[in-house]
């Protein structure tokens, strides 16, 4: 068994971190520009002031589809046909001026296996939202005065396969909005930032009742008599009110090898302080060209909130069980559209 799913949370709290403090405390010189080369990022609006053009608004797009497939014909091993596919899209904008700078990304993944025998399932589904605002004091200081708005659900239902008559999750259910204000550290190069928000309002939304009843993601289930009739429904909203910690780390560690690394750290001030929910995502993105690259990814997230739910006795029923490391790796290959 690997060592992370014996570590307890609050000790893997910590090795994170620590790890991103080490990053965080060392110096990056920064980087060379190399004027040979063309920007990609395209320029929306510009000022002209005092005969210096000030960049207002920059975009950048991407969108790409990773491919994995298998085939067999008389393979004397065996084996079983399957095709799989991650199509992605990645929309960022940026606004500067002067002191202030207003930061907008959104990200979409889905993806799907197909596999000889067995209908179609689902591999990776994610819709996500960022949005950060921030005010410097002059403009040699690396530290800004954020407000910070994230926004997390997916498109479709999620099953427990085999079984897919009974859904495990929805499009907004649950759904994840983290809204507060703090302080940011940008490095320079800007490699590197640090988000401190010690006043932060977490939201989780669960809009199927079906869901909702069962307290699925943390929200207060629906209360039952003695028969197991409902004589309250479970509600659809769970808020909580604590300090989130981010961190951001983007560097080019080899020739087209590119590290990124994103991690965020949540505790609830209210309900069970210093037991923190982890988001932690960590990849290398490998170049070929400009048109064809690969990826090799983890994600690894642990919410006090989220139950695990087994079925233990082959009886088609879930039981609830304790909350769970959550871990997801990644690998592919396939083709990116910058614009």
């Amino acid at each position: 068994m690997s060592l992370i799913f014996i570590f307890p949370r609050q000790v893997l709290a910590l090795i994170i971190l620590l790890v991103n403090l080490t990053v965080f405390a060392a110096e990056f010189p920064p980087k060379e520009i190399d004027t040979t080369k063309s920007e990609k990022i395209i320029v929306d609006t510009t000022m002209v002031v005092n005969q210096e053009i000030l960049i207002l608004w920059t975009k950048k797009n991407a969108v790409g589809v990773n491919f994995n497939e298998v085939a067999f014909v008389n393979w004397n091993a065996g084996g079983n046909n399957s095709i799989s596919a991650l199509f992605f899209g990645n929309f960022q904008r940026k606004y500067q001026k002067k002191l202030l700078s207003w930061k907008t990304n959104a990200s979409l993944r889905y993806g799907l296996n197909a596999q000889k025998g067995r209908n179609l399932r689902k591999t990776d589904d994610q819709l996500l939202f960022n949005s950060t605002f921030g005010y410097r004091r002059d403009s040699t200081s690396n530290f800004r005065y954020s407000a910070k708005f994230n926004f997390n659900t997916q498109f479709a239902n999620g099953y427990k396969y085999p079984n897919t008559e009974k859904p495990i999750s929805k499009f907004m259910a649950p759904a994840y909005a983290f809204l507060g204000i703090g302080t940011e550290y940008s490095a320079p190069n800007e490699d590197l930032n640090v988000y401190l928000s010690p006043v932060t309002q977490k939201s989780t939304f669960v809009f199927d009742q079906t869901l909702a009843n069962e307290g699925m993601f943390g929200v207060a289930p629906a209360v039952r008599d003695e028969e197991g009739n409902i004589v309250e429904e479970g509600e659809n909203v769970n808020s909580e009110f604590g300090v989130l910690l981010t961190s951001g780390f983007k560097k080019e560690i080899f020739t087209n090898v590119n590290l990124d690394n994103e991690v965020s750290i949540y505790s609830d001030y209210l309900n069970k302080f210093g037991n923190v929910d982890i988001d932690w995502q960590l990849n290398l993105n490998l170049v070929v060209n400009d048109f064809i690259k690969a990826n090799i990814g983890s994600h690894l997230r642990y919410d006090d909130d989220v139950k695990l739910k087994k079925d233990t006795n082959n009886d088609g029923k879930l039981e609830t069980l304790g909350s769970r490391i959550q871990f997801k790796q990644l690998l592919g290959v396939g083709m990116v559209y910058e614009f």
